[in-house]
């Protein structure tokens, strides 16, 4: 007779518990080296710059490793202090350190991110550092007067430490006064927040207009027959294998003055010679080149909702007494919000950082932020800035992302 009570165990002996978890450790492993490279792939491409990004917005260390005696005498004496002769003495010190280290010239750039022309202030006063002699203040305000304006010291003091929030401030409109206490730029410097919030309506806009062009389109593909709806799915990728700098540059022969549009508007007698619409270099030139690049972005979420639902659910409520409209909104519209939600979502983002598409054909009114930190990144070299810059808009884009999963429901994505 066969013993109840003795464990159970696989036909080689090995305890049936046992073998179990053998076999699920041996499937972790196998799952863990099939997900590896993917995974190494997303943290090499994609982890590790967005955390050297943001590093960068709160890191830089020019001035600070240039000027160990001002910065500690920025930590002894606390903003609004007097900037008296030991200060100015620390300051030749440091001067004489930058001239030897040949670390004036990245001294004077970090500052010249809030001050202009201290870089060349730097390295000149660096050349001369052997020779100044007490009183350091007098010496070095014979070199250069700008070393007695107070509003230098207090860039510097800003800068004495490698980390900060000064770029996340200045990406805000936000600056230091001579106490130490935030307060807002000057009206007139303030172009940070205007460049937001240009940014986030323009790139709701296309979506809007994203959303409202690509519906019917997706609509006629869910109910087309199958051959003449891959014609008209081809029709709508075909921008996909056409370059980006080709579409854009296309859209600028269509809206130029002397343009296309133009052209034919004037032909048909619609607008005078004179009165040609002005719709490049400008926000509306912008919204149109984008959307006609983002609306396959939409059309393929929304087709691959559509193309599932039963054609019979609006002709049932249509025989129970619903007219056309109520059918469309109770039975149609609900089956639809996942890809409306998806396409939404992905039209808004890639928006908000689109580069190209506005800086050939926006102008100064159509740019948005992508363009300015492509500015810092290559002209004003302020790194940190655009780094900062960057940080901000990936923070409002993970706000509405988790506005998006509290009000619909991430679960409810659907991107095909």
């Amino acid at each position: 007779m066969t013993d109840m009570t003795a464990p159970l165990t696989t036909a080689d002996g090995m305890p049936l518990k046992e073998a179990l978890a053998h076999s699920q450790r041996r499937a972790k492993r196998r799952a863990l080296t099939l997900v590896a490279p993917l995974f190494l792939f997303v943290l090499i491409s994609f982890v590790f710059p967005i955390g050297q990004m943001l590093w960068q917005s709160i890191y830089n260390d020019s001035f600070s490793s240039a000027a160990p005696a001002l910065g500690k005498w920025f930590d002894e004496h606390p903003a609004g202090s007097e900037i008296d002769e030991t200060a100015y003495a620390a300051l030749a010190a440091d001067l004489v350190t930058m001239k030897n280290d040949k670390t004036a010239g990245s001294a004077g750039t970090r500052i010249n991110y809030d001050y202009s022309g201290t870089r060349s202030l730097f390295t000149g006063s660096a050349r001369k550092a052997d020779n100044l002699t007490p009183p350091y203040k007098d010496a070095l305000l014979a070199i250069d007067a700008k070393w007695g304006d107070p509003a230098l010291w207090q860039v510097m003091r800003g800068a004495s430490h490698a980390y900060t929030a000064d770029f996340y401030l200045a990406a805000l409109d936000l600056t230091h006064n001579a106490q130490g206490e935030i307060v807002k730029v000057d009206e007139g410097q303030a172009i940070y927040k205007l460049l937001f919030t240009r940014t986030f309506a323009l790139s709701l806009l296309i979506t809007c207009c994203c959303l409202i062009l690509a519906f019917p389109i997706a609509h006629l593909l869910a109910i087309l027959p199958m051959a003449k709806s891959n014609l008209l799915m081809i029709l709508v990728l075909l921008p996909f294998w056409t370059s980006l700098l080709v579409r854009t540059t296309s859209w600028m022969v269509l809206l130029q003055s002397q343009g296309v549009v133009n052209d034919i508007l004037v032909a048909l007698g619609i607008i005078g010679e004179d009165g040609r619409i002005q719709m490049m270099y400008n926000q509306i030139g912008t919204i149109i080149a984008m959307t006609h690049i983002l609306l396959p972005f939409m059309v393929l979420p929304l087709y691959s909702v559509m193309r599932p639902i039963p054609p019979s659910y609006v002709r049932a409520a249509r025989s129970l007494g619903a007219t056309s409209w109520t059918a469309f909104r109770r039975i149609y519209l609900p089956q639809t919000l996942p890809g409306i939600g998806a396409g939404a979502l992905l039209v808004f983002i890639l928006a908000v950082g689109y580069y190209i598409t506005p800086a050939l054909v926006g102008g100064a009114d159509g740019q948005l932020v992508s363009n300015l930190i492509a500015f810092h990144m290559q002209k004003s070299l302020n790194w940190s800035l655009a780094a900062a810059l960057a940080g901000l808009l990936l923070f409002g884009v993970l706000i509405l992302y988790w506005l998006y999963d509290r009000l619909v429901g991430i679960d409810n994505l659907k991107l095909g």
